[in-house]
């Protein structure tokens, strides 16, 4: 299912996918002419009326990841627009998808597209786009930053403010360090590629940050009084939601605290 949601000149597309037990959502947005994001490719069909509809001079991915590249192939193929990516990922966005079954299961599988490396600073046809490095969630993602309306769109960044599960691929620390780049920019309102529009954004990106803060600060203080991993992952988090075992715990909470302890 894709839904329209318009905020001012920022259009939301917002997607919903839904495989076995397990509902998500996932936006990407046209503004001023640049597509955000391609979302995933299980829903090309009711994506490409929304490609047809609106002007799209060039796209900007946040980073790799299946459900922001997933119909990148087709807009390259049928609006022969460029793409932008970090430097890191123009390989890996040439090659086959090679990422774990259930989210080939749950996001499909996304074709090879060619993209170019994501400038500095990006012109758009009214405004003028910086591209910040935020790595955490992904090494190579971007947030953008419009510096004439003073909008962030923050790609996974955010996401929510009090996570309990990550990817064992992620690092907390590096999270922090990229939510604190990104309050150093003059902004409230966010659009988050899983939670759309926020307009409290600054907020919400300086509650997660604390949060986060907090929660490294707890992790090796229980770590130093002597726990083991497995024992200040019972502590802080009892309950195993319900993608831990769907994702073969690729999701899973004891990954924030091996993710805190890494280089200790």
């Amino acid at each position: 299912m894709v839904d329209i949601i318009q905020h001012q000149d920022v259009t939301a597309i917002k997607g919903t996918v839904t495989y076995s037990s397990v509902t998500l959502q996932v936006y990407n947005f046209i503004v001023d002419g640049m597509l955000i994001d391609t979302n995933t490719i299980q829903l090309l069909d009711k994506l490409i009326p929304i490609y047809n509809k609106y002007p799209i001079d060039f796209v900007v991915i946040t980073h790799a990841h299946e459900d922001h590249t997933g119909t990148a192939n087709w807009v390259q193929n049928s609006l022969e627009v460029p793409i932008y990516i970090n430097q890191m990922s123009i390989e890996e966005s040439k090659r086959e998808a090679n990422y774990p079954q259930y989210r080939q299961l749950v996001w499909g599988i996304r074709k090879p597209f060619e993209a170019e490396p994501l400038p500095d600073v990006l012109q758009s046809r009214n405004y003028s786009w910086e591209t910040i490095h935020t790595p955490g969630h992904a090494q190579d993602h971007m947030a953008l930053y419009n510096i004439e309306k003073k909008l962030l769109f923050t790609g996974d960044l955010f996401v929510t403010p009090k996570p309990k599960v990550i990817m064992e691929s992620e690092s907390i620390p590096e999270m922090i360090q990229s939510l604190k780049k990104v309050l150093t920019y003059d902004f409230e309102e966010v659009f988050c590629c899983h939670t759309g529009y926020l307009p409290n954004g600054r907020l919400l990106l300086k509650q997660k940050l604390d949060y986060l803060l907090d929660l490294q600060e707890n992790i090796v203080n229980i770590y130093q009084n002597g726990m083991t991993v497995g024992e200040i992952d019972q502590k802080l988090f009892p309950n195993t939601p319900p993608i831990a075992p769907f994702s073969r715990y690729d999701w899973d909470s004891r990954h924030i605290v091996t993710s805190v302890l890494k280089d200790r």
